[in-house]
């Protein structure tokens, strides 16, 4: 078995080349029998700025009503352990078990209000996250002039704690002329809180001195029926049918060789996840969302079993997180 989490299965009597792993679908195939336990790591943080005027202007720079400002701070940290078993030549199998804790500070002002005062609203949740289980099937042997393409399919559960049973900040109602409260999550969920499965293709092509990757994942939600939001005293909102949009990605990357034991990559990965729809109709202000991140990995053998992953990757786009670190540490079997 090569060492480096990016082999690819192959042939006996050829190599696969390696990369440093950077992206959620892997082109790693596990050997026959053999086990591998990774134990791992992401840190993720975003920020954001919004502005909401409710009011009239009489002159340009002039409004007469209310100027809402928020900044929102958010960290994620998410702990996983995830087995992988080598069915065969071209085949494998994967378990990921996740534990997540998020925390979010939103700061906010209103002006023309009599105050000047900012106001933190802070909550946090920790718990079990969405368990997943995918397949992954070589297509192709491969080879010097051949790039080597891997199908894959994953499922993702709803072991996490669900976004629909946290109490939210709001009276009888979140939406409605009668709504009162801000409208936040008093605790914070650690799953979506829909069934998902998404189907990818990822391929590695060998162009000496470099390794060139990519791939293409399509990530169906399936609906909910009879949808309750919890709010304040108990009390539950009907959401009805809640269906969160499609994602569509694609990534692709650069790898290097630095010496026998340490790889280096680059890379791209970009999501456009779709609106979401309530009851048949676009959720207000819902729009389709441009994920961007810039990604880049270092991977290092500790030795013949174990070899240490490290990933970094800064957003491009507004919605995407500014920072992301993940450290992986697959151990065979």
């Amino acid at each position: 078995m090569t060492w480096a989490a990016g082999t690819l299965a192959h042939a006996e009597d050829s190599t696969a080349p390696a990369v440093a792993p950077l992206f959620e679908q892997p082109g790693v195939l596990t050997p026959r029998g053999q086990i591998i336990v990774e134990p791992s790591a992401q840190f993720g943080y975003s920020s954001s700025n919004r502005v909401v005027l409710v009011g009239y202007t009489i002159i340009p720079a002039l409004l007469i009503g209310l100027v809402d400002v928020r900044e929102v701070k958010r960290n994620t940290v998410t702990g996983a352990l995830t087995l992988r078993y080598g069915l065969g030549r071209r085949a494998e199998v994967e378990l990921k078990l996740p534990y997540v804790y998020r925390s979010d500070s939103t700061v906010s002002r209103e002006l023309f209000t009599g105050t000047g005062v900012d106001k933190v609203f802070e909550t946090s949740g920790k718990g079990v996250g969405d368990a997943e289980l995918a397949a992954r099937y070589q297509l192709n042997q491969g080879g010097n002039d051949s790039p080597y393409y891997v199908a894959g399919l994953r499922f993702k559960s709803r072991t996490g704690r669900d976004p629909f049973s946290v109490v939210t900040d709001c009276t009888r109602r979140c939406v409605g002329s009668d709504a009162t409260g801000t409208g936040l999550p008093l605790d914070l969920p650690t799953g979506s809180g829909f069934y998902a499965i998404q189907p990818s293709l990822t391929w590695l092509y060998a162009s000496d001195p470099a390794i060139l990757f990519g791939g293409v994942s399509y990530l169906y939600n399936f609906k909910r029926h009879n949808v309750n939001r919890r709010v304040l005293a108990g009390e539950t909102e009907p959401l009805g049918t809640v269906a969160p949009g499609g994602v569509f990605g694609f990534n692709f990357g650069l790898g290097l060789a630095l010496n026998d034991k340490a790889l280096i990559s680059f890379g791209y990965d970009h999501s456009s996840i779709a609106r979401t729809r309530q009851n048949g109709l676009p959720v207000p202000g819902s729009v389709r969302t441009q994920l961007g991140t810039l990604l880049m990995g270092l991977s290092y053998r500790l030795s013949a079993k174990r070899s240490i992953n490290v990933a970094i990757g800064a957003g491009l786009t507004r919605d995407t997180p500014d920072v992301q670190l993940s450290v992986r540490m697959p151990i065979s079997f």
